[in-house]
Order: structure tokens, then C-alpha cells, then sequence
């Protein structure tokens, strides 16, 4: 058989349990025919639960701490090896059309970006940007934008495609970049036509149609922006779900009680978080959760409505893979670069909260013939793993240098796992807020650099992590194995680490 396309959809900030096939309350037809056609994995995890650093990961195959991008406002380094690279020196054509975030702020004094303000908004820059700075980060061919529903961080090529839909005055519809007002929430009066997951299953397209044109192997990444907040939806996305409907997560009496102080401080109004501040960075999540539940269920009525529309645009793509006869020998694989809280344990959104509803991710791969239809696995695996497996997949040589693993026999059902742990990394600050996870089959460690605290949970008996067994003295042994096992897991990763110290 031929070598496979690759086409990798992913979405940003999407809960493991949002797909239609798990969960009756919300639409995903696209998802879940793939789901149907393909295998859904439940144990995937991401390296690290915040943006630039798990798609760096994902491109790179290596784990934030060494390819350098380990918090949102870091930029990964031009010169790190990427996925695209080996591609094309494979004989693939590349392209990214969507988020990238791979430099979103370039805040560190010595780092430029291309993801920031005002070169989001000269459109001279990106007209011309493919003639001039490609291939970038490994992609012959890219077509951006960085913002999440009306932030004024809108630009780049999305807003070439809106100007050339004619849509003059698109600014109108974002917020001021300087004021960040107005604020939007719900209804976007912006039409569905024109909305960027739209623009990226109308671009996406227009990579596949160019690569079969001209007879040659495609990794296309369709990266889309949604349904990460603000929650905000063109009709009639906005009410296809009654928010009176909508079950958000709880925090259980007493269930802080067990948990660092940390976790304590987001259930009061107006928390003193300056302990744990040391740099520039931003703390994500380090601030009040308060939220009533009717709040929460609104909220949750709008992210379902927007990974609704968004499920809608990737049939587009699936639709005319089909079209083009392209379907039986393209690898897709859909997934997201973390997960999101809507209440769980009294949290919203993402933080250095190590729990399920944030590390956990959806996965489906189906390649026909290849990967097994109608199918589920609960193998470990890390998105760091996408990078080694689809070279595997594509007959090229894995970069030793790589810290994934190879999946391609599990995603053929040929072995049942080839993990039996992955790390989950967090960084904010430069030893304050530092953790690491180790999750196995049965367990979830989480320790913090030059902290006496941390967490322990037991996924089989308490898989909804009501119960940190960290100080239990009946869970003493068991704390001690899974420390004995993550200083393993950290020793088989150390050589790479020195080989590029890119970050503590």
C-alpha cells in the first residue's frame, strides 16, 4: 500500500466526554463517524495542559522541558527538528491552516514573534508571508490566526479571507485590541459563513484539493480554534442546547480539605495568590473559580454549541476526502490539545489543576484497512507520541532524539498498550508553580518542585479524583512506588534533556 496522507484535525481546549458516542446530551455527527469508522482511544493524555506547549510538542515529538516552548509568552525555537521537516524531506507536502501558538507573545526579551500585535494586523505581512517565511516550523504552507472568538488578537490570513468574502469592516466585529471591549458572550451577530472554523474547513480543503491535483502525499493540519472560550457562537449554534439541560461539575463538601492550598484559595472571592508568583508569566487558573451553577450551565449550553459547529465544519473536510477519492489512503486523526473544566471540583477553564477533566483528551484515528473500525482502546498514550508514530506510519526513520513513542501497532490493534505510564508536564513559573503528573493504568501522581504537597489518586476506585490520597497513611507504599516509578520514567528522558537543555 501507498504511502498514507496524514490529515490531523484537532480542536482547542475540548473535554474528553464531548463526543456524541459517550454522551447523549451533545451533537458530534462528524466525530462521531469517525468514531464508527475508526478507533476512539480513552486514555490519551497531553504533555502539558495549556496551549504552546502541547502543540509544540505535538510537531516536535519532544516534551516542553526540552523543546523549549514550556509556557504560554515562550516561543518554541525555529531551530528545534519538527514533524513537518522529516515530511517533507519525505517527499509530503505540508500545510497548517488554524491555530498554530507556537510564538503567541515572544515575551522574553532576546524573542521576536509573528503571532503578536501589530503584526497580526498588517495584512501586507501575511499576504505575501508564504512567498517569504515558508516553510516555517517544518510547514510548506500555512494560513493563521491566533484569536478565540472576538478577541482583538483577529488577523492574519483569516482576515485576508474575510476582506476577500467581502467583509470590509470585519474589525467591527472584534474587540479593540487596546481595550479588549466590547465584550461579546453567547450570540455572535457575525454569520456562520464567516466565522474562522468556517475559514478553516474552507482552507483546509484547499491544501487537500492542491495536493491531489498535483499527485502528491499531504500532512495537512486543520487546527481548530474552538470550543476554547470565550463562549460566544453564531446562531443558531447559540441555543441548540437548552442550558436548563446542561449538568456542569461539582465540588463536593469537604473535597478541598484534602487538596494544596492552591486549589483552597480558588473558592474565595478575591484570593491572594503572590506566593506564588516569581516571574512575568501568567498563572493560569490563579484566581477566584467562583461560579453559581446557572452560570455554569450557560456556559456549558454555549461550548456545546460551538463544538457542535465546529463538529459541522470537520464533515466538510471528511465530506470532500470522500469526494476526491482521497478517503481510503488518508490517515485521520482527530484530537485537542487539552481538556477544559466547567465546575469540576469547583473549576473553570485551565490551571496547574492536574485533574482528568484537563489532561485527558479525545483521540480517534481511522485509516481503512489499517486501523480497525468501530473500535475502542484504552491504551496510555501522550500527544508527544503523534510526532514518532506518523513517520512510523509513513515508512521514515524515527529521530532518536524524539521523546514519544511509537503507536502504530497499538493504532492497529496489533498490541494492546506500549505504555504502562506518560508525564504530564506544568510550568508557569520558574520553580513555583513546576509540577509534574504520572499517570499508569491505575494511578495519577502529581509532585511540586520544593513542595512537602501533592496529590494521589486511585483512577479505578475514585475515577472522578474526589479523594487525594497523598497524606494517607494507608497509601504511604503506594505513594512510594509511583515515586520510584516516575524517577524511572524521568531517568529515560534525562539523556535528552542534556542533549538540549531548553528549560529546567
Amino acid at each position: 500500500m501507498a504511502r498514507p496522507n496524514i490529515l490531523l484535525i484537532s480542536s482547542d481546549q475540548q473535554h474528553w466526554n464531548t463526543l456524541g458516542v459517550i454522551n447523549p446530551k451533545i451533537q458530534t455527527p462528524s466525530l462521531d463517524r469517525l468514531c464508527r469508522e475508526g478507533t476512539r482511544f480513552s486514555r490519551v493524555y497531553c504533555p502539558n495542559p495549556t496551549c504552546t506547549p502541547t502543540r509544540a510538542s505535538i510537531i516536535t515529538g519532544l516534551y516542553p522541558s526540552v523543546h523549549g516552548a514550556w509556557t504560554v509568552g515562550t516561543k518554541l525555537p525555529e531551530d528545534v527538528p519538527t514533524l513537518g521537516e522529516h515530511l517533507r524531506r519525505g517527499g509530503y507536502r505540508t500545510s497548517l491552516v488554524g491555530k498554530a501558538h507556537f510564538q503567541p507573545l515572544g515575551s522574553a526579551p532576546d524573542q521576536t514573534s509573528l503571532e503578536c500585535q501589530p503584526i497580526l494586523r498588517d495584512l501586507e505581512f501575511w499576504r505575501t508571508f508564504n512567498k517569504a517565511h515558508t516553510p516555517w516550523y517544518g510547514f510548506d504552507h500555512v494560513e493563521l490566526t491566533r484569536n478565540h472568538a472576538d478577541e482583538g488578537h483577529v488577523g492574519q490570513h483569516y482576515a485576508l479571507w474575510l476582506e476577500a468574502k467581502g467583509l470590509s469592516n470585519w474589525r467591527d466585529y472584534f474587540q479593540d485590541p487596546q481595550t479588549g471591549q466590547p465584550k461579546r458572550y453567547g450570540r455572535w451577530d457575525l454569520p456562520a459563513e464567516l466565522h474562522y472554523s468556517t475559514w478553516t474547513a474552507e482552507r483546509s480543503i484547499a491544501q487537500i484539493e492542491q495536493s491531489a491535483q498535483n499527485d502528491e502525499p499531504f500532512f495537512c493540519w486543520a487546527s481548530f480554534h474552538d470550543p476554547h472560550p470565550p463562549y460566544l457562537v453564531p446562531a443558531p449554534w447559540d441555543t441548540m442546547y437548552d442550558p436548563a439541560d446542561m449538568e456542569p461539575g461539582t465540588l463536593l463538601e469537604n473535597e478541598m480539605e484534602l487538596l494544596p492550598e492552591h486549589f483552597r484559595l480558588t473558592q474565595q472571592p478575591h484570593p491572594d495568590f503572590s506566593a506564588w508568583w516569581e516571574s512575568k508569566f501568567d498563572n493560569h487558573g490563579f484566581c477566584s473559580h467562583l461560579q453559581d451553577r446557572e452560570s455554569l450551565q450557560r456556559d456549558m449550553a454555549i461550548y456545546y454549541g460551538m463544538t457542535s459547529f465546529m463538529d459541522e465544519q470537520i464533515g466538510r473536510i471528511l465530506n470532500r476526502l470522500d469526494e476526491l477519492g482521497l478517503a481510503e489512503n488518508t490517515l485521520v486523526v482527530f484530537t485537542s490539545d487539552h481538556g477544559h473544566l466547567l465546575g469540576q471540583h469547583g473549576l473553570n477553564a485551565k490551571g496547574a489543576f492536574h485533574f482528568e477533566d484537563l489532561l485527558k483528551i479525545p483521540l480517534i484515528v481511522r485509516w481503512p484497512g489499517q486501523v480497525p473500525a468501530n473500535h475502542e482502546s484504552d491504551a496510555l498514550q501522550n500527544l508527544v507520541d503523534l510526532a514518532p508514530t506518523f513517520l512510523s506510519f509513513c515508512d521514515l526513520p524515527v529521530p532518536g532524539l524524539m521523546q514519544g513513542v511509537n503507536q502504530s501497532e497499538v493504532w492497529r490493534s496489533q498490541k494492546p498498550r506500549v505504555r504502562e505510564n506518560t508525564i504530564v508536564e506544568f510550568r508557569h513559573q520558574p520553580t513555583k508553580v513546576h509540577l509534574r503528573t504520572l499517570v499508569t493504568q491505575t494511578h495519577k501522581l502529581t509532585i511540586y518542585r520544593d513542595r512537602d504537597y501533592g496529590e494521589l489518586f486511585d483512577l479505578q476506585n475514585d475515577p472522578e479524583e474526589r479523594r487525594n490520597l497523598w497524606n494517607d497513611p494507608a497509601a504511604q507504599t503506594l505513594k512510594a512506588k509511583l515515586f520510584q516509578e516516575l524517577a524511572h520514567a524521568e531517568l529515560r528522558r534525562e539523556p535528552l534533556r542534556l542533549q538540549r537543555i531548553a528549560g529546567a
